[in-house]
Parts: structure tokens; sequence; C-alpha cells
């Protein structure tokens, strides 16, 4: 599985600190920390329908999670579902928000 995000977005944060305490293995891609996974991503951004909705509410669509045949989500229970793991629990994320869930807001 790939993971797209960056460090400033809380969900992907707090997908990191999921990962790091379960010791799952994915490929997470920063999307800022260079131009090429900036390219990457908004390559896929800018084209793959799953986006629409994101687009329309000029969201960003972080954390992005790719499954090997190519299926993609914003449902991280989804994601980890994909590997095998349980659905996230309240106590393993990091850092909390009041307005958001731990999908995002997209």
């Amino acid at each position: 599985m790939k993971v797209y995000g960056t460090d400033i977005c809380i969900d992907c944060r707090n997908y990191k600190a999921i990962q790091q305490a379960r010791g799952f293995r994915a490929e997470y891609i920063d999307i800022t920390e260079n131009t090429d996974n900036l390219k990457e991503f908004l390559r896929l951004r800018d084209s793959d329908p799953v986006f629409e909705s994101v687009r329309a509410h000029s969201g960003i669509g972080i954390p992005l999670f790719v499954r090997e045949d190519g299926e993609k989500t914003f449902d991280i229970d989804e994601a980890l579902a994909w590997i095998g793991q349980e659905p996230v629990r309240e106590e393993e994320m990091a850092e909390k928000r009041s307005s958001c869930g731990i999908n995002g807001c997209k």
C-alpha cells in the first residue's frame, strides 16, 4: 500500500503514529518533501475520479491510500482492512480534532 500525505496534515500525522505503533509496512510519500512527490500526487489529484468531490469542495485529498491493485480511498479503516489490520481505535489517535473525524476533512 502507498500512502500520500504530509506532516503538516493532522490526519496524516495520526496515520503515521498508528503505523509506527502497530508496526505494519506501507510506503509513505510525503507530498511536501520534494517537487517530484508533489507532482506525482497532483497527477493523481487532477485526473482520478476518486478526487471529484475533493476538488468540488476545494479540498486536498490526503491522506490518500492506494492499494497495490490501484484502488484508492481516503478512509483509513478501509485502507487498514486491505492489509489485514483492525479499524482505528480512538485511543490510537495521537492528535484529536473537534470538527473532523479520523477520515479527515475532504
